[in-house]
């Protein structure tokens, strides 16, 4: 989904046909505009997504390619050669594209936190929860509620994300936490981390990987989370004493209020500025990709600067190993299943890649904070601190590696 097409399918003014005919060289905006036609899916913060939909409304600058092609694009080029628009079309596009680099952002964080803790450190978990809220704000923003509406139609997709949150996980959590005792040797507390890490809900972190990707497919990846997560109160416990043997008491209304805060409150807030004040919105949305990828880059490096002494203790070497293993098989679990089950859907593709996202990662903080409060043994919090790194740097490599298989092919 490009900016400038949907940009000329939103015109009051001007429908432009499939063949929109090409600009000469000569005019900088409409060569910005078009090469952003062909640009990544997943640069802009989904800044395409937002003129989509006419709850943004107003009239964006690159707008005004339609209304000046192509009879009156001598005047518009003689406008567009000014070098203060110049000058504004490109910094647009520098905010708009910062989330190209957000791969190479996460594993810069990642080893910043590895080498120097203390850069992270003062992001402590009592700021985790903003931020989530904060990248779930920039999804509303760039929503609108007919997405949400439409995504509750699709209730076997929502039922396949749910068992690959809850069935196929779990399972593979059985399996590589059995391995690590039967194979590796490592103590039975290891194991029960690997375990605990893959009973718990989905991760928001997904919805936003999701929004990068296949921004059609947020709604319905944001929908999957929360009722994992809402469900998780119940499940998480009896997951943990089928696997674990052990039953965890969860706080059913701290869960409940991290759903509020995290999910449903930004979301809404997002959905209800972009459908009442389209303008402020319109104002907004290029500084939302370069904040956002601060804000992922804090959420990626502060658990690993927080737990680095167990990271990098002699068992978390194994145990990364495992992880790493048990994250690569619950993304490729994902996508392969979705393809086997809804592989007569005209968006299997997009499908298959929200799924995997949903299978494949998690809220590993959420395994930590029940391993610290439950467990006596320091060794079960390694695991599920160790997820929380792996589980966003394996997604958003994704993120990367799908984006550009789709540019290939546009």
């Amino acid at each position: 989904m490009s900016v400038n097409g949907n940009l000329l399918h939103h015109s009051h003014t001007f429908h432009c046909p499939p063949s929109f005919p090409k600009f000469p060289s000569r005019s900088p905006i409409a060569a910005a505009a078009l090469s952003r036609r062909n640009s990544s899916h997943f640069s802009g913060l989904r800044s395409s997504t937002f003129l989509h939909h006419p709850a943004s409304g107003g009239l964006s600058r690159f707008s005004l390619i339609s209304k000046y092609a192509p009879d009156n694009l001598s005047s518009f080029e003689h406008e567009s050669d000014s070098p203060k628009i110049q000058e504004k079309v490109s910094l647009l596009t520098i905010l708009q594209g910062a989330n190209s680099f957000l791969p190479q952002v996460v594993l810069a964080s990642t080893i910043l936190a590895l080498v120097y803790p203390p850069s992270f450190t003062w992001f402590t978990n009592r700021y985790y929860a903003p931020a989530l809220g904060f990248l779930m704000f920039a999804v509303g923003v760039n929503s609108s509620e007919k997405d949400f509406l439409e995504a509750f139609r699709r209730p076997a997709a929502i039922s396949a994300g749910y068992i690959g949150q809850f069935v196929i996980k779990p399972l593979l959590g059985y399996i590589f936490g059995t391995i690590s005792m039967t194979i590796f040797g490592l103590p039975t507390p290891l194991a029960v981390g690997i375990m605990l890490t893959s009973c718990v809900s989905g991760a928001q972190l997904s919805n936003y990987a999701t929004f990068l990707t296949d921004p059609e497919m947020a709604p319905l990846s944001i929908v999957m989370t929360s009722l994992s997560t809402a469900s998780a109160v119940f499940v998480t416990p009896f997951l943990s004493l089928l696997l674990i043997g052990t039953k965890l008491p969860v706080d059913v209304k701290g869960m409940v209020s991290n759903i509020l805060q995290i999910v449903v409150t930004p979301i809404a807030t997002g959905l209800l500025l972009n459908r009442f004040f389209p303008k402020l919105c319109t104002a907004i949305r290029p500084i939302l990709p370069p904040l956002s990828v601060f804000v992922t880059a804090l959420c990626v490096g502060a658990p690993l600067a927080i737990n680095v002494e167990s990271v990098m203790s002699p068992s978390g070497i194994s145990v990364l190993l495992l992880v790493i293993a048990f994250h690569l098989s619950a993304f490729i679990a994902g996508y392969s299943l979705t393809g086997l089950a809804f592989r007569d859907l005209p968006d299997v593709k997009p499908l298959q890649r929200t799924l995997s996202y949903e299978t494949g990662m998690q809220s590993s903080l959420l395994g930590l904070a029940l391993a610290n409060k439950f467990f006596e043994d320091p060794l079960v919090s390694i695991p599920p601190a160790i997820s929380t790194v792996i589980m966003s740097l394996m997604g958003f490599s994704l993120v990367m590696l799908w984006a550009r298989k789709k540019e290939a092919a546009a």
